[in-house]
């Protein structure tokens, strides 16, 4: 018998073994590249986003967060990061728009590779799970409500990637504690 959470996890396993490869390592390679990184999501794809844009701090990179007060502008040699996994968000697209103009690159990562913020983006990051938009098709048969899958597996991919980076740029773990906040 197979329990709630064996299943929601059988799924996450499931979408992660499903990134691919080459996509996951032009990533960390893009990131670890840039000089600034802006990241946008709306939602719970936001908190996750937010979740990332905290550990690319700790590794001691520009990060920031698109919609706080202190994000600076981007730029030549810069990238922005966005979320949209159903395929598009018109803030999304906004956004990719204004980083393009100012000569910023765009990675989306989105579980719509075929949608509209893909064709934008420089480069993708394809998490394949169901979303808020495909909840309610015939396919989806995930466990966790919603969007969750996607949700989850942004969790887990995104500390991955933290992982690689960490290894790529020769940053140790007590080198990221000791960029974590104090003020707690």
């Amino acid at each position: 018998m197979t329990t709630l959470h064996g299943r929601a996890l059988d799924e996450l396993r499931g979408c992660l073994d499903a990134v691919r490869g080459e996509e996951f390592d032009a990533a960390v390679a893009e990131i670890a590249a840039a000089g600034r990184i802006a990241l946008y999501g709306v939602g719970r794809e936001g908190l996750q986003i937010k979740g990332l844009a905290m550990r690319l701090f700790h590794l001691g990179l520009k990060a920031a967060v698109v919609g706080d007060m202190t994000t600076p502008p981007v730029g030549k040699g810069d990238l922005l990061v966005v979320s949209a996994g159903p395929g598009n968000f018109s803030t999304v697209s906004a956004l990719i728009g204004v980083a393009h103009g100012a000569g910023a690159r765009v990675l989306v990562v989105t579980a719509e590779p075929a949608g509209a913020a893909a064709g934008q983006a420089d480069l993708v990051l394809a998490v394949p799970a169901q979303t808020m938009a495909s909840d309610q098709r015939a396919a989806a048969v995930s466990v966790l409500p919603m969007g969750s899958l996607y949700e989850g597996a942004l969790y887990i991919l995104f500390e991955l990637l933290i992982l690689s980076l960490r290894e790529r740029l020769g940053v140790s773990p007590a080198q990221m504690r000791a960029n974590h906040t104090n003020l707690e």
